[in-house]
C-alpha cells in the first residue's frame, strides 16, 4: 500500500466526518445517513492501515475518530437497576456454570493437594521439626491455641471486614493474572492450599483434626469454591492466550477478560457472604454440628444459584459478557 496515496484519496471522507461530528445535534436526516456510511468506511480505512501500513499518527487519528464516531452512531447507555438485577440473576451464574470445566478440576486437584500435604506433614515429625520448635507447635495446635483463637482475635465486624477484603483481593489476583498463560494463578491457589495443608497436618499431628475442620468448614466451603472459581477463570484466561479458538487472540481475550471483571464483581460478593460466616458463626457459641450445617447450607444454595439459574442462562445464550452495544467494536478484518 502506498501510503501517500491512500492518504490523499480518502482525507476528505475522514475530514468529512469529523465536521460531521462536530455538527452535533444539529445535523438533517440525510447528514446523518452520510454520518454512518463514513463512519463504516473509516473503521474498514483504520482496520487496512494497522494490517498492511500501520503509521503510529494517522492510526491514532483514526481511532480516535472511529470512536467518536461509534459513540454517536450507538448512542451512550447508563447503568441501571435493570442491569444490576440482570447481572446476578442471569450473567454471573451463567459465566461461572459456563467456566465449569475449569473450576471443578481446579477445586477437586487442590483439595488433594492440601490433603496431600497435610497428610505428610502430619505423619512426618521430621517435617514438624523443621517447620518450628516443638513449644510453638504445641502453642498453634493446643486447646485455645493460635488457631482456635484467630477467628476469634478481633471484633466480628473487623474481622469480617479483613477476611473479606484479602479474600477478594487474592481472587482478584487469580482473575487478572491469569493472561499471562496462568502461571501467577497457579502460584497462588499453591500458597493457599499450603496454608490449608499445614494447618490439617499439624492439628491432626495434635489429635485435633475434628477441631480444626469445625473451624475452617463452615466459611471454608464457600471460601474455597469461590477461589476456586478465581483461580480457574483466571487459567481459562491464560489458555485464551495459547489457543483463542476461532476468534482473532485479542477478541477472544477482550471477551474472557470482561467476564473476568464481571467475575470479580460477583465473587466479590459471594465472598462478603462467606467473611461474614467468618466473622460471625465461626467463632460463635454454636454447636459445631450448627456451625457446619451453616456453611454446608451456603455451598449448596452457592450451588443451586450457579446451576439452575446459571444453567438456565446459559442455555439461553448468556455468556456473562457485557451487552453487544456496549462493548468495543471489532474493526473488519482485511483480506
Amino acid at each position: 500500500m502506498d501510503l501517500d496515496v491512500f492518504v490523499t484519496a480518502h482525507r476528505s471522507e475522514w475530514d468529512r466526518l469529523d465536521h460531521l461530528l462536530r455538527r452535533g445535534r444539529s445535523r438533517t436526516g440525510a447528514e446523518a445517513d452520510e454520518l454512518v456510511a463514513l463512519y463504516q468506511r473509516t473503521a474498514t480505512h483504520l482496520s487496512l492501515l494497522q494490517s498492511s501500513a500501520p503509521d503510529p499518527m494517522l492510526t491514532a487519528r483514526l481511532t480516535q475518530l472511529v470512536a467518536r464516531a461509534r459513540a454517536t452512531v450507538t448512542g451512550t447507555r447508563r447503568a441501571s437497576w435493570r442491569d444490576a438485577v440482570a447481572f446476578l440473576t442471569a450473567g454471573f451464574p451463567a459465566a461461572v456454570y459456563r467456566s465449569r470445566h475449569w473450576w471443578i478440576p481446579t477445586a477437586v486437584l487442590s483439595t488433594l493437594l492440601a490433603a496431600l500435604i497435610g497428610w505428610w506433614i502430619g505423619t512426618h515429625p521430621e517435617v514438624q521439626s523443621a517447620m518450628g520448635a516443638p513449644a510453638e507447635l504445641r502453642e498453634m495446635t493446643r486447646p485455645g491455641g493460635q488457631y482456635e483463637t484467630y477467628y476469634s482475635s478481633h471484633p466480628a465486624a473487623s474481622f469480617a471486614a479483613q477476611v473479606w477484603t484479602n479474600n477478594a483481593q487474592a481472587a482478584a489476583m487469580c482473575l487478572v493474572l491469569g493472561a499471562f498463560l496462568g502461571l501467577p494463578v497457579l502460584l497462588v491457589l499453591f500458597a493457599n492450599m499450603l496454608n490449608l495443608g499445614v494447618g490439617i497436618g499439624l492439628m491432626a499431628s495434635a489429635g485435633r483434626l475434628d477441631v480444626f475442620l469445625g473451624l475452617v468448614l463452615p466459611h471454608g466451603l464457600l471460601e474455597l469454591t469461590a477461589v476456586f472459581v478465581a483461580a480457574g477463570t483466571g487459567l481459562r484466561l491464560g489458555w485464551t492466550v495459547i489457543e483463542p479458538g476461532p476468534m482473532t487472540r485479542r477478541a477472544a481475550l477482550a471477551q474472557q477478560g470482561r467476564s473476568a471483571i464481571g467475575m470479580a464483581i460477583g465473587l466479590a460478593l459471594v465472598l462478603f457472604v462467606s467473611g461474614l460466616i467468618e466473622g460471625f458463626v465461626t467463632p460463635s457459641g454454636l454447636p459445631t454440628w450448627a456451625r457446619i450445617t451453616i456453611g454446608i447450607a451456603a455451598e449448596l444454595a452457592f450451588l443451586a444459584y450457579v446451576y439452575v439459574l446459571g444453567g438456565r442462562a446459559a442455555r439461553a445464550g448468556d455468556t456473562g459478557d457485557v451487552e453487544e452495544a456496549d462493548r468495543t467494536a471489532e474493526l473488519p478484518t482485511a483480506a
